[in-house]
C-alpha cells in the first residue's frame, strides 16, 4: 500500500515509529510545515522552550534520565546556531540526541537567504554525524539512520538539516525496518583473549581499583548491575568520574567516592597508588588525570570502551578492550567465575587497610556556623531531607556542582544530570525541566549557583507553562564561586570580574514567572525552607544565601598529580600536619 506523504508528515511519522513521545523545540519560518503536522496529532508532546539552547539541555536531561534519545526541533539560522552549545555539551558527555533543524529552501541554499546558515558546516565538529537532506524521498530513511547513529556505539548528538521545500514536497515514506543500518555497527563484544588476560591480572593484583565513568550508565541498567556484582564479588575498591555517579551505589561497601580535581582524598590516593587500574567506560579526561605524566605511575592499566578513538587517546594502557561495557563486564564475570573466583585476597586486604587510613582524613570536613549557611551544610540537609525519595538531581556548573557531587549520594544510575566535559553554565534549569517531563511524578531538583542559574532562567516560563514542578535550589554566594576560588588560590587574590552585582530578587522573580519562591539565610530555618520547597506542588525557587567565600576542597591544582591535593584547614588537621601520602 502506498504511503505517499509530505516531508513534514514523514518527520512526524518517523518520530512516532522511533517511539518518540516528546519533542523540545521552538518554531520559526523554516519549520512551520513540521509544526503544522505536530498540531494535527496527539501522540507526540511538544514542549515549547524559551531559547533553543534550553531545548537541547532539556533533551539532554530527558535522555540522561531515561536512556532514550532526546529530540529537538529548531528553525534555520539562529535557531540552529543557538543549539550549538547544547550539542557540544552532549557530544562531550555522550548523550544521545536527534536535532532536527529547518533550512531555507534548496534553491536558496548558498544565497545568504533570510535566516540561512551553513548548519551542517557549523555543527560538524559538535555532532557525531549530520545530514543535509535535499531529496524528500530520502528524508524518512535519513531520520531512521540518525536515530541509529545517535544511540549506537558511543552515544551522541546528531543533526538532520531539512530545507523547507523538502518539507512541502511529497514522496514515499520508508519505515525503520526498511532502512539498512549495517553501514554503522560498532563492535559490542570484547576480545575474549583480552578479557581473559584482564581476569588473570585481577587474580594477581595486590592494589586493584575499578575506575568507572559515564559509559557504564550509557550501556544501560544491566551494565550497572554487572559492575555492582563484580565489584562486590572481588572486593575491589571502586571510584567514579563525575558522569559515572550512581553506576555503583554510594552506600556500597567498596565505594571510595568520586575522584579527580575535586574528588575524595582516598579515591585520588588509591588511584595514584594502585597496581591494576580497570577503566570501565571512562576516557581519562584532564579533570581526572591531573598531570598525565604522573597519573597512576606504577599501575598496569586496562581500558574498556566502545569507542576505539577513546582508547590510548590520553593515557597509554597496557590492555585495551574495545566493546560495550555491559557485554565486556558480563564476559569478564563469567570467565572470572569459571576460573574459580580467585583474587590475591591477603594483598587486597592490606590494600583496604591502607585505604581505610586515607579515609581517616575527613577530606570533606568544614566548620559549620550557627549564623550563616555553609553551602556544604545546605547540601547535607538537602540530602537528608530527600534521601529515599524518587529523586533526580540536576546541577549547573561551578562550586555548587562539585559540592553536590560530594555531598549528595546516588544509589542508582540515571539519577544525576550534570555538564561534565563542556562545563556548561545554564545547563541545570532546562535539564531539570527535561527530567521532570520524562518523570512527572518524581522529585526533580536543580542544584544551582546564582550566576549559572541566570544564564537560562527564562526556562522557568517553560516549567510553569507545562506544569513541571521542578525545584530550583540556588546556593547564592553573590559570586562566580569557582572563578573566585581559583583567583584566590592561583592568581594572587586578584578578583577580576568574579562578583555578581545587581542580582535579581529571586523570590520576586519566581512570582513574576507565576511560581513560588522563598529566601533563607538563617541556618535554623533551612530545614523548614527545604521542606516547603519539596512539598509545594509546582515549580519552586529556593534562594539559599550562603557563605560568600567558602572554597571547595579537596582540590588538585591544574597540572598537579593526584598526591598533591589541597585540603581544607579542617581536613588538614586530620593529617597531623604531615605529608599527604
Amino acid at each position: 500500500m502506498s504511503r505517499k506523504m509530505t516531508g513534514a508528515r514523514m518527520i512526524v511519522e518517523a518520530l512516532r515509529d522511533q517511539g518518540v513521545d516528546t519533542v523540545f523545540g521552538y518554531p520559526g519560518g523554516a519549520v512551520l510545515p513540521i509544526y503544522d503536522e505536530l498540531f494535527q496529532q496527539n501522540d507526540i508532546q511538544h514542549i515549547l522552550v524559551r531559547h533553543e539552547q534550553g531545548a537541547v539541555h532539556m533533551a539532554e536531561g530527558y535522555a540522561r534520565s531515561t536512556g532514550k534519545p532526546g529530540v529537538v526541533l529548531v528553525t534555520s539560522g539562529p535557531g540552529a546556531t543557538n543549539a550549538v552549545t547544547g550539542m557540544t555539551d552532549a557530544l562531550l558527555d555522550s548523550i544521545p540526541l536527534v536535532v532536527l533543524s529547518g533550512q531555507v529552501p534548496t534553491f536558496l541554499v548558498g544565497t545568504d537567504g533570510f535566516q540561512e546558515a551553513d548548519t551542517v558546516g557549523i555543527t560538524r565538529p559538535c555532532t557525531k554525524h549530520n545530514w543535509l537532506v535535499k531529496d524528500t524521498s530520502k528524508l524518512s530513511a535519513t531520520i531512521h539512520q540518525a536515530f541509529n547513529v545517535a544511540t549506537s556505539g558511543r552515544p551522541g548528538p546528531v543533526l538532520v538539516d531539512i530545507p523547507k521545500d523538502v518539507q512541502f514536497a511529497e514522496a514515499e515514506y520508508v519505515g525503520p525496518k526498511q532502512v539498512d543500518t549495517t553501514n554503522y555497527q560498532p563492535r559490542r563484544k570484547g576480545d575474549p583473549d583480552a578479557i581473559t588476560r584482564l581476569v588473570e591480572l585481577m587474580e594477581q593484583a595486590e592494589r586493584p581499583i575499578f575506575y568507572t565513568g559515564g559509559g557504564v550508565i550509557n550501556s544501560g541498567a544491566g551494565a550497572s548491575q554487572l559492575l555492582r556484582e563484580i565489584v562486590d564479588a572481588t572486593g575491589f575498591p571502586v571510584t567514579s568520574t563525575l558522569m559515572g555517579l550512581g553506576a555503583y551505589p554510594a552506600s556500597g561497601r567498596n565505594w571510595l567516592g568520586m575522584l579527580g580535581m575535586h574528588g575524595m582524598y582516598e579515591a585520588n590516593l588509591a588511584m595514584h597508588g594502585c597496581d591494576l587500574m580497570i577503566a570501565v567506560g571512562a576516557r581519562f579526561d584532564d579533570r581526572i588525570t591531573g598531570r598525565v605524566a604522573d597519573f597512576s605511575p606504577d599501575s598496569i592499566k586496562a581500558q574498556i570502551d566502545i569507542d576505539p578513538s577513546s582508547i590510548n587517546k590520553i593515557v597509554h594502557v597496557e590492555l585495551p578492550i574495545q566493546g560495550d561495557v555491559g557485554h565486556v563486564l558480563e564476559d569478564m564475570l563469567k570467565i572470572w567465575k569459571s576460573r574459580g573466583r580467585k583474587t590475591n585476597s591477603e594483598a587486597v586486604r592490606k590494600w583496604w587497610s591502607q585505604i581505610e587510613q586515607w579515609r581517616e582524613v575527613k577530606c570533606l570536613a568544614y566548620t559549620n556556623s550557627d549564623t550563616i549557611i555553609k553551602p556544604q551544610h545546605a547540601l547535607e540537609r538537602l540530602e537528608a531531607l530527600t534521601k529515599g525519595r524518587d529523586r533526580y538531581i540536576a546541577t549547573e556548573v561551578g562550586q555548587h556542582q562539585m559540592w553536590a557531587a560530594q555531598f549528595l549520594h546516588f544509589e542508582d544510575p540515571n539519577r544525576w544530570m550534570t555538564s561534565g566535559g563542556l562545563g556548561t553554565m545554564g545547563y541545570g534549569l532546562p535539564a531539570s525541566v527535561g527530567v521532570q517531563v520524562a518523570h512527572p511524578d518524581a522529585l526533580v531538583i536543580n542544584v544551582a549557583g546564582d550566576a549559572s542559574w541566570l544564564m537560562n532562567m527564562q526556562e522557568m516560563g517553560t516549567a510553569v507553562q507545562f506544569r513541571a514542578p521542578v525545584k530550583q535550589f540556588i546556593l547564592n554566594n553573590e559570586r562566580l564561586g569557582m572563578v573566585r576560588q581559583w583567583q584566590q588560590l592561583l592568581h594572587g587574590e586578584r578578583y577580576s570580574q568574579s562578583w555578581s552585582d545587581s542580582l535579581p530578587d529571586f523570590v520576586k522573580l519566581a512570582e513574576a514567572f507565576g511560581c513560588k519562591g522563598r529566601q533563607v539565610s538563617d541556618p535554623a530555618e533551612l530545614d523548614d525552607a527545604i521542606q516547603e520547597m519539596i512539598d509545594y506542588d509546582g515549580p519552586f525557587i529556593l534562594d539559599v544565601l550562603v557563605e560568600k567565600h567558602e572554597n571547595c576542597f579537596p582540590m588538585i591544582p591544574s597540572g598537579k598529580p593526584h598526591n598533591e591535593m589541597l585540603l581544607s584547614p579542617e581536613a588538614e588537621a586530620f593529617t597531623g600536619g604531615g605529608a599527604l601520602v
